[in-house]
């Protein structure tokens, strides 16, 4: 008889575990780890040969937006705002977001110091 009892008594928890697992599997992910802007979109921009001013301009405002929210800018951000402005003759810029990329992903290192030395050579 104690097992019908618990079998009745586990009948009736199913359905409140069911739920639950559901509902939790509905909670609000993690926050995202970095702020894109429109990083991607400019990306494709600078493959698609457009304007490298509006570009720069456009990332300046997501640098703006970045920092004002608190988050970070994703790996290649600051290298990809400083090619376009090394691109564009604007040298101690470009060297600045170079450093910065450097900075906050060190595994990235090898690679800014070799755009550095390219762009100072030039």
């Amino acid at each position: 008889m104690k097992t019908v009892a618990a079998t009745q008594s586990l009948r009736h928890l199913l359905p409140a575990l069911v739920l639950a697992a559901f509902l939790s599997g509905c909670a609000s992910g993690p926050e995202p780890l970095y702020q894109w802007g429109s990083y991607q979109e400019q990306v494709y921009a600078h493959l698609q040969g457009e304007s490298r001013e509006a570009q720069i301009e456009a990332m300046k405002r997501d640098v703006g937006k970045i920092e004002a929210s608190g988050k970070t800018a994703p790996p290649g951000f600051y290298a990809h705002l400083g090619l376009l402005y090394a691109e564009t003759g604007h040298d101690a810029e470009a060297a600045s977001c170079f450093g910065k990329e450097k900075a906050r992903f060190p595994e990235s290192a090898v690679f800014m110091d070799f755009l550095l030395n390219k762009y100072r050579q030039q």
